[in-house]
């Protein structure tokens, strides 16, 4: 054996990396949290294609029950309020060596893939929407929610608020949009709009103390409202298109304060340097 082939296995071996391996692998209660978001968002999948499935089966045309989307965005949902619980108990506690890297994964699949695949079974098979649309548009959230979560990572805002639409909101506002509106080339629109608003520069407040409590409250306020819907009470239809409304009207209300806070800001330092 020549002394480059003995090397090579200690080479390797320096590449490794050091660390506390044991402790890597010890999951946390937020850990737990972030696995629970991981799975609501996979259920919810398998939600959206067992009615397309089952649809098949029944009438050989593939379409998905109203209803079936109503169980899939509870699920978002009860993922969402995992999102939202995992740093509080991170913080309140401790974190795994690999909570951050638990938590982007989990939120791919609820905030990311889940609407994404939602949007496909909505509008993907509908004969006025070109299919190559559809999946541009689900594409889009998709991709935006990932670049979303890696920009994350990476940057941090001076004054500690998200940088671009959360992907949790993203999502329940995609999911909003589906709720709201019937397959079209116009319901697209909104649907890109997300997905820019989560890879913009806007800012968006990062929900802590009694914003976050206002957060968790308005989730559990859709899921009530979701309830009530799937279940076929009455004025569910009307609950659920009001909070689809609000939904995506939060959305747009931000960025349009943002721009007339720094318009504002703009007019105040002109006004200071005129007068000086």
């Amino acid at each position: 054996m020549t002394t480059a082939d003995a090397g090579w296995p200690i080479d390797e071996a320096d590449d490794e990396p050091r660390g506390p391996v044991g402790k890597a692998f010890r999951l946390s209660a937020a850990d737990s949290l972030s696995l629970g978001n991981a799975l609501c968002g996979f259920l919810a999948v398998c939600v959206l294609a067992w009615s397309a499935i089952t649809s098949l089966q029944q009438t050989g045309k593939f379409s998905a029950d109203p209803r079936f989307f109503g169980t899939a965005v509870v699920l978002l949902l009860l993922g969402a309020t995992c999102d939202l619980f995992d740093g509080l108990v991170a913080r309140k506690f401790r974190a795994s060596a690999m909570g951050a890297e638990l938590d982007n994964l989990a939120d791919v699949i609820s905030f990311g893939f889940a609407p994404a695949f939602m949007v496909v079974i909505w509008a993907g098979f509908n004969p006025r929407v070109p299919f190559v649309l559809v999946m541009i548009a689900a594409a889009s959230v998709l991709l935006a929610g990932v670049i979303r979560l890696a920009r994350f990572a990476c940057v941090k805002t001076k004054s500690g608020d998200f940088m671009g639409l959360p992907i949790p909101m993203g999502a329940m506002t995609v999911v909003s949009i589906v709720l709201l509106f019937p397959p079209s080339v116009g319901a697209m629109v909104p649907i890109f709009g997300v997905a820019y608003l989560m890879v913009s520069r806007i800012e968006y407040p990062k929900p802590k103390g009694n914003l976050a409590a206002a957060v968790l409250a308005w989730m559990m306020i859709n899921v009530a409202c979701l309830t009530i819907w799937a279940a076929g009470l009455a004025g569910g239809d009307r609950l659920i298109k009001v909070g689809a409304v609000m939904q995506v009207a939060i959305v747009a209300a931000i960025p349009l304060r943002v721009l007339m806070f720094k318009h504002e800001k703009r007019k105040e330092r002109k006004e200071s340097e005129s007068i000086g």
